[in-house]
């Protein structure tokens, strides 16, 4: 399909000629003779292009630019005049105009300054689609937050992604890990190198010295050529390391030198190789308490903890729960009318959120895709929360108040009397991780 320009020009014989050299080079033409016409047909049409003369009788030219960019503020604009002067042409360069044409002029000379703009539009398009698809690839399509801790946790991941300094990302599973660290990659200097993504705990236990460092032919049965590790393929990049509290004290200790001395020696080979990679680590692991059992190596904890960034869980930072159903909707391109009432989204902020960021997107897809009508109330999110989370949500409070951690305390006291004391049934009663029920257990002194 042509490209379709606009051109505005009250001079009837002018924009004829016009029209008729633009349309002989293979542009789809619309035309107006006013200003008001004109924009007008900019709405109906959407044009790729508009070519729009000064002088209009009912309207200034300029002001059709002005009025052009607040609407489309890619499309780009051409001004045409008779009365041109240094002070207008700045004026309409100043306004956002692609191009400041003095009548009369070359039929070429307009024809090439088209077709220039049309290119120059092309490229942002294809710009902004490569981005978009960039971090939906990624996963970084924005971290979206309204509260004060994430908005610091940012402004301290901005100003870290700009050093070369290792970086643990702690925080619940779902909470966002692994965007944030992409985030910080592609605020790097390293954004044009490689990111790797190492999940420690999926890697089997006997592979992973292989993995992370390679291997040469012959060191071990089925290792029938040389293999670059982790380390050698981000090279120039960034290595992230999640779920890095899985790790055997043994491979720690390998780690450690990897990443004091930037060189890796592959298993089976007497040789190191250098490495240039930037390390950044993730867990949902107390790690200071694995160090303490004796579990983790503390010099390879500091080593890694030069920079720590701490994820609140979803159910802190309940403030953001808006934002984020409304950048879910867009994501999965919900219809424009599709919306949570505003008594669903005081639901959904009551939720206790076990599986975090990752379980509001699923809620919200699973929403877009069952809903019965566009106004998603209450009454829908059986779909998507069990009831007996629902019927929680909107207890009896006393007019002296209640606090919220006695709530929570009681429902954990029911769970582990429903469990015969058992954390790990109590936890799937909760619909929370263990290890988040044993985190409450200590905060609140109720471990035994």
């Amino acid at each position: 399909m042509s490209d379709v320009i606009l051109l505005i020009d009250d001079d009837q014989s002018l924009r004829r000629v016009t029209e008729y050299n633009l349309a002989a080079k293979g542009f789809q033409v619309v035309t107006a003779a006013s200003g008001r016409e004109g924009l007008l047909q900019f709405k109906a049409h959407a044009p790729d292009l508009v070519v729009t003369d000064v002088k209009l009788g009912d309207m200034n030219g300029l002001d059709i630019l002005s009025m052009v960019k607040k609407e489309a503020p890619d499309t780009p604009v051409i001004v045409m005049t008779a009365f041109g002067s240094i002070e207008m042409a700045v004026q309409a360069m100043h306004k956002g105009a692609f191009n400041f044409i003095t009548k009369p002029f070359d039929r070429d000379t307009l024809i090439l300054s088209c077709k220039k703009a049309l290119e120059l539009k092309g490229l942002h398009t294809k710009t902004k689609l490569l981005v978009n698809e960039i971090n939906h690839l990624t996963g970084t399509e924005g971290i979206v937050s309204a509260s004060t801790a994430m908005k610091e946790l940012l402004d301290t991941a901005s100003r870290a992604a700009n050093s070369e300094a290792t970086v643990l990302i702690s925080g619940e599973s779902g909470t966002g890990k692994e965007v944030l660290a992409r985030l910080i990659h592609q605020n790097s200097p390293r954004s044009n190198g490689p990111m790797v993504a190492v999940n420690c705990a999926a890697i089997p236990r006997g592979l992973i010295e292989s993995e992370l460092f390679g291997h040469v032919k012959g060191s071990f049965t089925g290792a029938i050529k040389d293999r670059k590790g982790h380390f050698s393929t981000a090279s120039g990049g960034t290595l992230f390391l999640d779920e890095i509290g899985e790790l055997s004290t043994d491979v720690q200790v390998k780690l450690l030198r990897a990443i004091q001395e930037k060189e890796v020696q592959p298993v089976g080979s007497d040789k190191s190789k250098r490495v240039d990679i930037r390390i950044i680590a993730a867990t949902n692991l107390d790690l200071k308490k694995k160090i303490a059992a004796g579990e983790f190596r503390e010099d390879l904890f500091y080593r890694l903890s030069v920079i720590p960034l701490f994820i609140p869980p979803l159910r802190e930072r309940k403030e953001d729960i808006p934002s984020l159903v409304a950048h879910f909707l867009k994501k999965f391109d919900a219809p424009a009318d599709v919306h949570f009432s505003k008594q669903a989204l005081e639901v959904l902020k009551a939720y206790p959120w076990p599986g975090n960021i990752r379980e509001i997107q699923n809620i919200v897809e699973r929403c877009i895709i069952l809903r019965k009508k566009n106004k998603i109330e209450p009454g829908d999110l059986h779909l998507l929360v069990d009831k007996p989370a629902v019927s929680i949500l909107s207890p009896e409070i006393p007019n002296e108040g209640i606090a919220l951690e006695d709530i929570e305390k009681a429902y954990i006291l029911k769970a582990l009397e429903k469990a015969n004391q058992n954390r790990s049934e109590a936890a799937r009663l909760l619909k929370i991780p263990r290890h988040v029920l044993l985190y409450r257990l200590e905060k609140y002194g109720m471990q035994d």
